[in-house]
């Protein structure tokens, strides 16, 4: 089986490429333009994959707010045209979208049959590509909503509290927004096993099981790096407005996962405890698996 992944320089991608070996061709931005549908008619029938995974993505938060349409290009349009490159070469599509879908207030997990309404820009563009996924391959097209990505091939929360620890004495962090910090190689090997499975198109969730706030996470980072979990400070999201309001509790449900045959995620706790023990490991031999330099979760002193 062969797969085409888009989007190729960004973490999750470069997790999704590494678990794929030679079955899967990356394609970075400057490979191929996914907004420019003749491009990607193209790649699509020069490469005929049995699946596309789609990893490409305006994710700049803030900036969609006063950019909608060039956000929404990346997000919506562009995900209509590879929809329609895989329907007319009978392709599968496997398109990874955001908890931004959601208001973020509720109370509950949302489920796969929730209704969106999303808050921001960021939000209502990425609706759009769930929307053309779902409308031109309602058989073929797989909507895997993710969050709190973290991982070792870019920039990222956990990533940015370690270079806080050892910069600063304290780090205030908000305890206020709700969610499921979410390790990008665990990602990737759902998508590839839900890409196996024979399982149904549609909507699934792919976060880690559990829930955390920032200062939750923060604080894990800390004690994971040899630091004292205490000189993270919980503070609330009125200390650090932005443009795009953030989601209060964007917890998602996995409900659908049974569908498929395969279990949700595990643990928050768990994966970054297993992220901690690779980047060490990686550190230790200079690299990441993926070719990017390794930030360790060890203690620094």
């Amino acid at each position: 089986m062969t797969y085409l992944v888009t989007g190729a320089s960004g973490m999750l991608a470069r997790d999704l490429l590494a678990l794929l070996g030679d079955e899967g061709t990356g394609l970075d931005r400057r490979a191929l333009d996914v907004t420019d549908a003749s491009a990607v008619r193209a790649a699509v029938a020069a490469h005929r994959p049995a699946f596309v995974v789609n990893c490409a993505a305006w994710t700049a938060v803030d900036d969609a707010e006063t950019r909608e349409p060039e956000a929404l290009a990346v997000n919506g349009t562009a995900v209509r045209h590879l929809a329609a490159a895989c329907a007319e070469s009978d392709a599968a599509l496997v398109h990874v979208s955001t908890d931004y879908v959601f208001p973020g207030d509720a109370v509950q997990p949302y489920s796969e049959t929730s209704a969106p309404a999303p808050r921001t820009a960021y939000g209502r563009t990425k609706l759009a590509g769930e929307r053309a996924v779902l409308d031109l391959l309602p058989e073929r097209g797989y909507v895997v909503r993710t969050a709190w990505l973290y991982g070792a091939g870019g920039r990222n929360f956990v990533r940015t509290m370690l270079d806080l620890e050892r910069t600063r004495p304290t780090v205030d962090v908000v305890a206020d927004q709700i969610g499921q910090p979410t390790w990008t190689a665990d990602l990737a090997r759902q998508l590839l096993a839900l890409t196996r499975s024979g399982a149904p198109g549609g909507v699934y969730h792919g976060t880690s099981s559990g829930t955390a706030s920032w200062y939750e996470l923060a604080r894990e980072v800390f004690r994971l790096a040899g630091a004292d979990p205490d000189r993270v400070h919980p503070v609330t999201s009125a200390a650090h407005p932005r443009p795009a309001p953030r989601p209060a509790y964007s917890v998602l449900g996995h409900a659908r996962w049974a569908r498929a045959g395969l279990s949700p995620l595990r643990d928050w706790r768990e994966a970054l405890a297993a992220y901690s023990v690779e980047t060490n490991a990686a550190q230790a031999a200079g690299v990441t698996a993926n070719g990017s330099r390794a930030v360790s979760l060890e203690s620094r002193t």
